[in-house]
């Protein structure tokens, strides 16, 4: 099977198209490389260029006839970044995404995978929220992919295009070569700031956020396996069309975390153990956009997909820990 992955030379598209290759199939990778580094694309099928580049997609169509589905992971994906620049992430979240499921539905390549994001749920007692759930997008990223969310399900109910949505909680970890992983600097997510803070690249790691709903005051998130998410998605494609079958739908939203919620106080002592020595910390108030949090309830994607997580947190820890240790040899900084 050939996949068309938009953003697969980032950090979760280039280790789902290396997922795909272990599970038999063909990535072809579109990416205008805004973020995602091209060491990342490593030898694959590869276009440089805008997902709303109406010409560039008839030119990857003409020359992959037999493109099974196309996965579209790519979007700006920074929380406190959108609250700053929230032109942009309207821009390229809504508006060319627009451009493109239009333009791949005139192409004919009517099955789309999507990647949404846990951020949309409402907080909620308890914290495990499936898929029915109420939706409260607290930042313009999560409105973004809320907004084509229902995009897609408007499109698939008009037209001839499919779609499944994936909401991914909090991918974490590397692949198991260590050939990709967290590219950017300083990265904003949790277990990045982390291994900044454990490796000296920073004084200490913030805590952002110790007053909230929760047991321990900080955030509650269900964090996976950045190689078990990209799993997901090799079981969504494979299983496309007797997912929407057996949904009797044109289209469908599925839960991808592990299932249990653990706090950043959780976090850092599990990453501490695995690291082998205390993380200096501060507390600092919560960032803007920043959602108190949730874990998911994956009964459907066990249902639907015949997918669980394999990988555990501390499994994650280790492989982000060697990946920061290796990542200079790839992309040439620290």
């Amino acid at each position: 099977m050939k996949v068309l992955i938009t953003g697969g030379a980032g950090y979760l598209g280039s280790t789902t198209a290396k997922a795909l290759e272990a599970a038999g199939h063909t990535p072809v990778i579109l990416d205008s490389l805004l973020t995602g580094p091209l060491a990342f694309v490593r030898d694959r099928i590869f276009y440089e260029g805008d997902i709303a580049d109406r010409a560039l997609l008839r030119r990857i169509a003409a020359e992959h006839p037999d493109i099974d589905a196309t996965i579209h992971m790519a979007a700006r994906i920074v929380v406190p970044e959108s609250v700053e620049k929230p032109y942009e992430y309207y821009r390229d979240n809504v508006a060319k995404s627009l451009e493109l499921f239009d333009e791949l539905t005139a192409l004919g390549l009517n099955r789309v995978l999507f990647s949404s994001s846990a951020s949309l749920y409402a907080t909620k007692d308890g914290f495990e929220v499936d898929e029915d759930d109420p939706l409260d997008p607290p930042s313009p990223y999560a409105r973004t992919k809320r907004m084509m969310e229902q995009v897609l399900l408007d499109l698939a109910s008009a037209t001839d295009l499919r779609a499944i949505i994936l909401r991914y909680f909090n991918p974490i970890g590397s692949d198991p070569d260590l050939e990709s992983g967290i590219y950017v600097k300083e990265p904003s997510h949790v277990l990045g700031q982390l291994v900044l803070a454990a490796r000296g690249q920073k004084d200490s790691f913030t805590i952002t956020g110790t007053d909230l709903p929760t047991r321990d005051g900080t955030g509650v998130r269900d964090y996976i396996h950045v190689w078990d998410l990209a799993r997901a998605h090799v079981r969504a494609i494979e299983r496309f069309d007797d997912v929407l079958a057996a949904e009797q739908a044109p289209a469908t939203i599925i839960n991808v975390g592990r299932g249990d919620g653990v706090t950043v106080r959780e976090l850092i002592s599990a990453f501490e153990g695995v690291f082998g020595r205390a993380v200096p910390t501060t507390e600092a108030p919560p960032r803007p956009g920043d959602a108190v949090g949730a874990f998911a309830n994956v009964d459907k994607a066990a249902r639907l997909l015949d997918w669980r997580t394999e990988l555990s947190i501390p499994d994650a820890i280790a492989a982000a820990l060697a990946w920061a240790e290796k990542r200079h040899e790839i992309l040439g900084y620290e």
